[in-house]
């Protein structure tokens, strides 16, 4: 039977673009996202290319309804192999003390609480196996930090961190963990990070060649790939104009 990959955040940008990569690799998929409609668009292209698919409206945030899900999933659907942790987001760009603090609960309970809740739930059946792999996506702002990034920032080196915990305390149950680490990629995250201001998202990327969402895919689908015994331990990915998380070089 084809391997079974789970993906939160998949209604768009590097999950969409995740979805689609792995489904070419032959991999069930289990999508999950907080946006129903995009998500159904997401399935609909999959399964007219073949694909097999559970998908479901759902929050990380919410700890007992990611509980749920996983606990009701139908038998066929329960070993996951691997396991993206894609869901996350930013809101803001201001200094500390000015900061709105409903946007740095968002990304606290999204980047940090929401990615543990999904990996609390389906990581135990990995460590029963003795199999699996969890790709955490972080960003370069867990690398570094970067002015007005304070909060996001902070949930995103927290993701590092735990990438470094898991692979410590899971590698001797035979699952595999990754880091990767994105930096200026072109998806919704800037629109998103504006309140929908699209002409100010779109200016971050003027200039220079950014990344796209299926690079950071091509990426998952290659770490993936390897070779049981082999782990990808990080990946820092950027584009070739950006030297630094604050550096781009603009044409």
């Amino acid at each position: 039977m084809k391997p079974i990959a789970c993906i939160t955040g998949a209604s768009s940008g590097i999950g969409e673009a995740t979805a689609y990569e792995l489904n070419k690799m032959g991999y069930r998929l289990i999508l999950l996202a907080r946006r129903a409609d995009r998500l159904t668009q997401v399935v609909n292209n999959i399964k007219a290319d073949g694909g097999e698919v559970f998908s479901a409206e759902l929050d990380v945030r919410n700890q007992t309804a990611v509980a749920d899900f996983f606990a009701q999933l139908p038998v066929e659907w329960q070993e996951i192999s691997v396991l993206v942790n894609n869901a996350g987001l930013a809101q803001g760009l201001s200094k500390i003390y000015e900061g709105d603090i409903a946007h740095w609960d968002a990304m606290i309970d999204t980047n940090v609480k929401g990615l543990l809740y999904v990996t609390r739930a389906v990581t135990p059946g990995m460590v029963a196996r003795k199999s699996g792999h969890v790709i955490n996506i972080g960003s370069i702002a867990g690398k570094e930090v970067y002015d007005n990034g304070n909060v996001y920032c902070a949930s995103k080196f927290a993701v590092d961190a735990l990438n470094k915990a898991m692979r410590m305390e899971m590698a001797v149950h035979g699952v595999r963990v990754t880091g990767i680490h994105p930096g200026a990629a072109e998806t919704e995250f800037s629109v998103v990070r504006f309140q929908g201001d699209e002409e100010r998202a779109k200016k971050v990327y003027e200039g220079f060649e950014n990344l796209v969402a299926a690079d950071i895919a091509d990426a998952i689908g290659w770490v993936v790939s390897r070779k049981p015994h082999v782990n990808i331990n990080d990946l820092v990915i950027m584009p070739q104009a950006q030297a630094v998380a604050g550096v781009i070089i603009r044409k």
